[in-house]
């Protein structure tokens, strides 16, 4: 509830128009005065043909040729039509083709779109919110509300005023091939609740709302597009089932309503007559019996279902006879004139009839702004219709609509990672998909796709000894129809091997449909099975999302799909805190101002500060900037990817050491002002024995800022002495500093004696505290002690305590050990040690001589996990469904311990002095590090705000300080601040 209500909050800052002004009683009076006089003065400039032309609503295409187009000029200039109804194409060749058309019109048309799901449902390269059905698994109409609105405001910056929608059909008869997930559901109550909460989004934002298709096209199994649809349903069925909803729609002051091609003889029994045509139930039952005085409009009148029977012109006089205001998809203008007036001289209908039908039109011309018409500005107007705040809206429906239908023993959300093998079979979609790319934001997957749906046995029988060893098998159905009789486009191979793999006791296996919520029929026998009604790249990141528990699952099924999955069946699953993903705006951030994070990482790539980098940020514990740019070298071999992983330097220090030395002082095993010889009795007798631990950590311990331990081992010219070095790996060098070169066993002790021997720094003029010096032997050090306390080495208590159960799969040290060498980013041409370039290898000599695991330094990773990792610390060790940390040790650490020293236990801190390493705009409980390479980790904790960028700046020249000369990391730091929509 707190994030819908941010949500309106949001929308009201930035969104547009809001409800329509309330007017007192002579306020009212004085807009009616003005709408009868500009009604009346236009109608009376028009002679009875021009007037005739207004009741016409024709077809019109963007994507056609001119031919089309002038076909069109010809019925706005020579016959005066009331209206145009755009259909395929794309917004700004129609914005243009609206202005082209209105400019002939002696009367400004109206504009109409079917945009049930928004305008992408005619137009290209436009937003797709959701259809109806995934509205109806909703647990709160104000979404709907609020996508009515968006939908709205996009319709009236392009010059549209109406809107064919909602749909308030009643889907009964799970056999409904063109209705199906365009309707709200089958609970009539449901719809009617829904289809207000849209149709006042619309109007109330100015556009003309349409209740379609009355008297109710729910319960059908033919296509009205291609035939003649029978509903065998009486009056009384009717009244109590299919007209409930447009009586609710009605009450709520719908301005149009749409009348459906349906035969429904216990009504009107006239062979072969549509409802739109049919007298009795437009005229007796909509305008008379229900009392309905809005505009009523034909359904398209070139639909097989009724143009089957009457010939263009004669169809057009028998929906005017039968009662329609407004002639949809009239064929033929021109004879449909001639034949209307055939009928005024036969007395069928008279003048003053349709006379008041257009004025009821010229009234909605009035409602819709036309009385003071002005042409489309087509400048920024893709920009104006895609306004961000629309993606909110777009996310967070797809947030509440998915429904979790089955979950045996509380499996989902999926907790604990480092003890379950996952597997991921993606059907119907290509390997690269949205779906698995979310997966892997969360845990490690062995993936497989088959990109056929209706692939046969042989192909999936090649998966099965394949998945053997894992234990949770996600199949994720895509690309499915909505039509039942070809099964929503589910083959029968898919279906029979999730039902093997079913009856395979040693897996389980989740079912997530991505489409129609009917076809959850054939998973009956899904012990996890989810439901995501729709397949697009908002769902596919939603889905994955509420499996993991990044979001709650709180959809319920607005159908029944069989007798198991009924109406209203939803599994309420929680959320455990881990990481979102979503649009910077649903949590109050400007996504056009963090678009200047484009231009500053760009500008460092082409000034050669690096070849690439990841940028992320988080807010409030969504992701909503991840990125990369650029290439792995300066040769552009590689492109950047979020999945790339880079030396994070001495980023290590805070997301390995000091994880484990907060974790010992969490359990109570360490105390940070004893003497660190405490610990290490092997320092006792030296210069090292009496150093604190708090000072250690704050850099405040005299400890040399850097020690070149690697010259210790290479000889004249810089030659590796073969005591330390071998160019085979063996059991006596089993170290790889890089590939060629393996260092002693005996290396660490060497690293440690070497650390153990090396001088402190002098105390100045006689004080009693050594000044702050930024050291890695102290981490070094700590390293030592934490594995001496822990009793394991640092990395595998690290793995196992902490990177596994995050589901970090790429945070590790040694990473050619679990990755090619293709996912990693390569460091320094090293010209003085190695001698070759580092790639793979952690670049920090003293790291790589220790066999790659340093507590300085030796880390790999990408951003994702990185700020998995961090928002971790941010929650004080709450993640997951887990507690890291059972204190507020977090909290202790990043604090600053003194005032002549920023730093906090371990942690770096923003600068209060400013130039410091975060952005000046970060508040001072700032707390992260930077590392060499060129990368940097950033936790707010008044702000909510995580921010990683990696990077490596040392390739090809470790000299190269171009990325701290030109700011780049503070910089993007400070857009990310900047982007922060300040609270109204």
């Amino acid at each position: 509830m707190r994030k819908l209500l941010n949500l309106v909050i949001l929308l009201s800052t930035l969104g547009g128009v809001g409800s329509l002004m309330s007017f007192n009683g002579s306020e009212e009076n004085l807009m009616m005065v003005r709408e009868k006089s500009w009604v009346d003065s236009v109608f009376m400039s028009l002679t009875p043909d021009q007037r005739l032309g207004q009741l016409f609503m024709v077809a019109a295409y963007s994507n056609k040729d001119e031919n089309h187009y002038k076909k069109i000029d010809q019925l706005a200039r020579d016959y005066n039509i009331g209206g145009l109804m755009f259909l395929q194409g794309t917004p700004f060749r129609q914005a243009v083709l609206t202005n082209r058309y209105q400019s002939l019109s002696r009367v400004p048309m109206l504009i109409s779109m079917d945009a049930e799901w928004g305008l992408s449902m005619r137009l290209d390269s436009s937003m797709h919110f959701a259809r109806q059905m995934t509205l109806g698994a909703l647990d709160d109409e104000k979404l709907i509300y609020l996508m009515g609105k968006e939908i709205a405001l996009k319709m009236k910056r392009l010059g549209v005023h109406i809107s064919f929608s909602p749909d308030v059909d009643v889907n009964v008869n799970p056999a409904n091939p063109v209705i199906g997930n365009r309707s709200f559901g089958e609970s009539k109550e449901q719809v009617a609740k829904r289809g207000v909460a849209y149709l006042k989004g619309l109007q109330d934002n100015g556009i003309i709302a349409v209740a379609k298709h009355f008297p109710g096209h729910g319960d059908t199994d033919t296509d009205s597009h291609y035939a003649l649809p029978v509903i065998n349903a009486d009056l009384a069925r009717l009244t109590e089932v299919e007209l409930y909803p447009f009586r609710k729609t009605f009450e709520a002051g719908v301005m149009g309503v749409m009348v459906a091609h349906l035969y429904i003889p216990k009504i009107d029994s006239t062979a072969n007559q549509a409802s739109t045509l049919s007298k009795k139930l437009v005229t007796g039952l909509l305008k008379e019996k229900m009392g309905y005085e809005g505009l009523i409009f034909t359904d398209a009148l070139n639909m097989k279902g009724v143009s089957n029977f009457y010939k263009p012109g004669e169809l057009d006089v028998m929906a005017l006879l039968a009662g329609n205001d407004v002639l949809l998809f009239s064929e033929d203008v021109p004879t449909a004139m001639v034949k209307i007036k055939e009928a005024i001289a036969a007395g069928k209908i008279t003048q003053e009839e349709l006379d008041l039908r257009v004025k009821k039109i010229l009234k909605a011309k009035y409602f819709a702004g036309l009385n003071k018409y002005k042409p489309i500005v087509t400048k920024n107007l893709a920009a104006e219709i895609d306004k961000p705040v629309s993606a909110v809206v777009q996310q967070e429906i797809y947030e509440r609509s998915t429904t979790v239908v089955k979950n045996k023993a509380n499996l989902l959300p999926f907790r604990s990672l480092d003890t379950v093998q996952f597997a991921s079979i993606t059907v119907g979609v290509t390997p690269d998909n949205q779906f698995t790319r979310t997966l892997d934001n969360y845990a490690p997957f062995t993936k497989f796709n088959v990109p056929d749906r209706f692939a046969p046995d042989s192909i999936f029988d090649k998966l099965y000894p394949k998945l053997q060893g894992h234990d949770v098998i996600v199949v994720s159905i895509h690309g499915m129809n909505n039509t039942p009789l070809k099964d929503f486009g589910i083959g029968e191979g898919t279906r029979n091997f999730i039902r093997n793999l079913q009856l395979n006791g040693a897996y389980k296996v989740v079912v997530a449909v991505m489409g129609n919520a009917y076809s959850l029929k054939y998973f009956d026998a899904s012990d996890w099975l989810v439901c995501g009604y729709e397949d697009n790249a908002v769902s596919q990141t939603v889905v994955p999302q509420i499996l993991f528990g990044a979001l709650p699952g709180r959809g319920r099924l607005p159908v029944t799909a069989s007798e198991t999955f009924k109406l209203g069946t939803g599994v309420s699953t929680p959320a455990i805190n881990r990481l979102r993903y979503a649009v910077p705006e649903s949590e109050g951030m400007d996504s056009q101002i963090l678009k200047g994070i484009d231009n500053i990482a760009l500008e460092a790539i082409a000034y050669a500060a690096t070849p690439g980098c990841q940028v992320l940020v988080v807010k409030n514990g969504t992701v909503v900037f991840n990125k990369a740019y650029g290439h792995y070298t300066y040769d552009k071999a590689q492109q950047v990817t979020n999945y790339t992983l880079y030396d994070i330097a001495s980023v290590t220090k805070v997301a390995s050491t000091l994880q484990a030395i907060m974790y010992l002082k969490d359990q109570g095993k360490i105390n940070l002002d004893e003497r660190i010889g405490t610990y290490l009795p092997e320092l006792r007798n030296t210069n090292k024995g009496g150093l604190i631990i708090r000072d250690i950590l704050i850099h405040q311990a005299g400890l040399q800022p850097f020690l070149p331990f690697w010259k210790n081992t290479v000889g004249d010219s810089l030659k590796l002495k073969k005591t330390y070095y071998a160019s085979e790996k063996t059991t006596d060098f089993p170290h790889e500093v890089i590939p060629g070169i393996y260092a002693t066993k005996a290396m660490e002790d060497s690293l440690w004696r070497w650390t153990i021997k090396s001088k402190l720094i002098s105390k100045k003029g006689g004080a009693e505290k050594y000044e702050y010096k930024y050291s890695d032997l102290g981490f070094f050090m700590m390293k030592r002690l934490a594995e001496k306390m822990l009793k394991q080495n640092l990395n595998e208590f690290m793995d196992q305590n902490f990177y596994a159960p995050l589901g970090l799969t790429t945070m590790t040290y040694n990473p050619l050990a679990k990755f090619p060498r293709e996912r990693i980013a390569p460091t320094e041409q090293d010209k003085y040690f190695r001698n070759s370039l580092v790639w793979g290898n952690v670049h920090d000599q003293m790291a790589a001589m220790a066999g790659g695991v340093a507590g300085h330094a030796g880390l790999f990773s990408n951003a994702n996990d990185l700020a998995v990792l961090m928002q971790m610390d941010l929650n004080n060790g709450n993640y997951g469904g887990k507690k890291y940390f059972k204190n507020q040790v977090v909290r202790e650490f990043s604090r600053s311990q003194n005032k002549e020293n920023r730093r906090g236990l371990g942690w770096d801190k923003m600068d209060p002095k400013g130039n410091g390493p975060t952005s000046d705009l970060a508040p001072p409980s700032t707390f992260g590090h930077s590392g060499f390479t060129g990368t940097c980790a950033w936790i707010d904790p008044v702000n909510k705000v995580i921010y990683i960028f990696l990077s490596n700046r040392v390739h090809h020249d470790a000299e190269n300080n171009k990325l701290v000369k030109y700011n780049i990391r503070t910089r993007i730091h400070d857009v990310v601040y900047k982007s922060i929509i300040p609270k109204s």
